[in-house]
């Protein structure tokens, strides 16, 4: 992994967790609207594909132009955007569903969204950045709450759908840590059309040797007691869960850093229960509720912790004069 720069000040902080918040309110909608494609025959590589391409479509002509003209910084960081696209983009949505293919949706998912104590390990282990005890009872909190937002009764885990489980894990956290570069001179959108581009060109070459089945159909969809075509249902995943989420994304990390940033996106889950009732009645249960509220109170408690060590002032070591010297 190339070097993370979370440890240095950030700037625009409330506009970084408002940016945080919209990412992961926008990731959440793509499991419901996705889910309206399944039931009519859409298979969810046929999904990723068509979601990925369109945000892709619609992000680089912005990422084009937020380099005037500048492409030194394309060129410099040529090996991040294929990170990021591999890891962030493609393998992310690619290994979630190999993983549920072989084990329920609630434990892949809590695997892959163990993905902020990977940031905390990898900053910590890899950079020193020790996290203080504010921010890992926040953790703990966090994580208790997601583990009762999956409502993981009766849940069974499988070796292979683990493993691939582990590999969405891997790829958020990459998505988490290399958005927060703030040390490459490439603007978030350019970051994330170049992202998005080679995660798109990525999922095609896999579809099209076979490895990730595509099937799609024509027949409209059915969301929250409507009708829909099923190009309005795709043009949103791309626009909203693609396009708008990832840049969004990115923005925050600069302004948050990896370790805020990535436990914000915990919301993702919390609003995902949400947008499921609303499209397809899916009540949530009272322990889920539970658990979103701790969620919500995991996401406030780390984000105090740190900034209570933005706030901490450097240990300035004492000059220790030579002997003799007047």
């Amino acid at each position: 992994m190339t070097p993370d720069t979370s440890a240095t000040p950030r700037t625009g902080l409330g506009a970084g967790l408002a940016l945080a918040v919209v990412s992961a309110v926008t990731f959440s909608l793509s499991g419901p609207l996705a889910a309206g494609l399944f039931a009519t025959g859409w298979s969810p590589g046929a999904v990723v594909l068509v979601r990925v391409a369109i945000g892709a479509v619609v992000v680089l002509p912005f990422g084009v132009v937020a380099l005037r003209g500048d492409w030194s910084p394309v060129r410099r960081n040529l090996r991040l955007l294929l990170a990021y696209g591999a890891l962030g983009v493609a393998a992310t949505q690619f290994c979630y569903f190999a993983a549920v293919q072989h084990m329920q949706v609630g434990p892949a998912l809590l695997i892959e969204y163990s993905s902020p104590a990977a940031v905390v390990a990898w900053l910590w282990l890899r950079h020193g950045q020790r996290p203080g005890r504010t921010t890992v009872g926040g953790i703990a909190l966090a994580a208790a709450g997601l583990v009762l937002v999956l409502d993981l009764a009766g849940a069974r885990l499988d070796p292979v759908g683990v493993a691939w489980a582990l590999g969405a894990m891997v790829g958020v956290s990459a998505y988490f840590l290399l958005n927060a570069r703030t040390d490459t001179g490439l603007p978030p959108l350019s970051l994330a059309a170049g992202g998005l581009v080679v995660g798109a060109a990525l999922l095609g070459l896999l579809a099209a040797v076979g490895v990730m089945p595509v099937t799609g159909s024509a027949a409209p969809v059915t969301l929250a007691g409507a009708v829909v075509p099923a190009w309005a249902v795709l043009a949103a995943l791309g626009v909203v869960t693609a396009g708008i989420a990832y840049v969004t994304g990115v923005a925050a990390g600069r302004r948050l850093g990896a370790r805020p940033a990535s436990f914000v996106g915990l919301l993702e889950v919390v609003s995902a229960v949400f947008f499921a009732w609303v499209f397809l009645g899916e009540l949530p249960r009272p322990v889920q509720l539970v658990g979103g509220l701790l969620v919500l109170a995991g996401v406030v408690v780390v984000q105090q912790g740190e900034a209570a060590t933005r706030r901490t002032p450097p240990t300035i070591e004492p000059t220790v004069e030579p002997a003799g010297k007047p």
